[in-house]
């Protein structure tokens, strides 16, 4: 069986995510989502709420893709946490040249640690490209429309947390 990891902060998770999430789904027999557990990013949405918004958003895709989607929270190398969930493959979603060049060294970095896991790139739908949790959070934050760059269960989440 393949099991991919598609690993991520996903704080929120944005459209784009789940196009990555959708198109990997594709590749392997079991999908992770590792939710990183990042202290020093400090997130809007915490860990659980995180988790939470991801299997609600992926628990359809998993019904139309015939494929097991599981969440997973990690705080250890990424190279690590593919070990721990059996993964073979790990997903990089790509927006532009920039995200390239940082995780291309991640990649030889992972294969010098663990030279039997994979990394597959995949480019971001070309009407996603533009889309980062960091820029929808701040939209956001003043009010703007993100309609456009999240579920609307996320939109909603993103009001409440903002007092709207």
């Amino acid at each position: 069986m393949r099991v991919g990891l598609y690993p991520g902060t996903f704080d929120p998770i944005t459209l784009g995510h789940i196009d990555i999430i959708r198109r990997a789904a594709s590749l392997v027999d079991k999908l992770v989502i590792g939710v990183a557990i990042n202290r020093d990013k400090g997130p809007l949405f915490d860990l659980e709420e995180r988790v939470a918004m991801i299997e609600e958003e992926c628990a359809a895709l998993a019904l139309d893709t015939g494929i097991e989607i599981v969440v997973h929270p990690f705080e250890n190398l990424l190279i690590d946490c593919a070990k721990d969930v059996g993964a073979s493959l790990i997903i990089r979603g790509l927006r532009a040249v920039a995200d390239f060049e940082y995780e291309y060294q991640m990649v030889g970095m992972n294969r010098q640690l663990n030279n039997e896991i994979e990394t597959v790139f995949l480019m971001a739908e070309a009407q996603h490209q533009a889309i980062a949790s960091k820029l929808v959070k701040e939209i956001a934050r003043l009010d703007g429309d993100v309609s456009k760059f999240v579920t609307p269960r996320v939109n909603t989440e993103l009001k409440a947390r903002f007092g709207r």
